[in-house]
């Protein structure tokens, strides 16, 4: 192959891997807004001093309190909601006003 031929074929490759790894980057900085999968940090919270089956609440970041029950996770204590909302997500039917 000619040199020509060689320098376009590494221009090219060199191309689609900064095309690619602007893609994963920027797919990795759009995930970064979402919570880890598992309860949030009040529900543990709301458990502490407390014993599985106590009942318990706190006040989720939109201000609506969460009501529910202390489940044991391992040696953690965490509130399960009485009206978990569907797929994690708050709707205006499962707020505990």
């Amino acid at each position: 192959m000619s040199s020509i031929k060689i320098n376009c074929i590494a221009i090219v490759l060199l191309g689609a891997a900064v095309v690619f790894g602007s893609l994963v980057n920027e797919a990795a900085a759009g995930n970064s807004n979402r919570r880890p999968f598992g309860p949030p940090p009040e529900a543990y919270t709301a458990c502490e001093g407390k014993a599985a089956g106590d009942k318990a609440e706190f006040a989720n970041p939109h201000g609506d309190t969460v009501t529910g029950t202390c489940k044991k996770q391992g040696e953690r204590l965490f509130l399960v909601p009485d009206n978990p909302p569907p797929h994690g997500r708050q709707t205006d039917s499962t707020k505990n006003e």
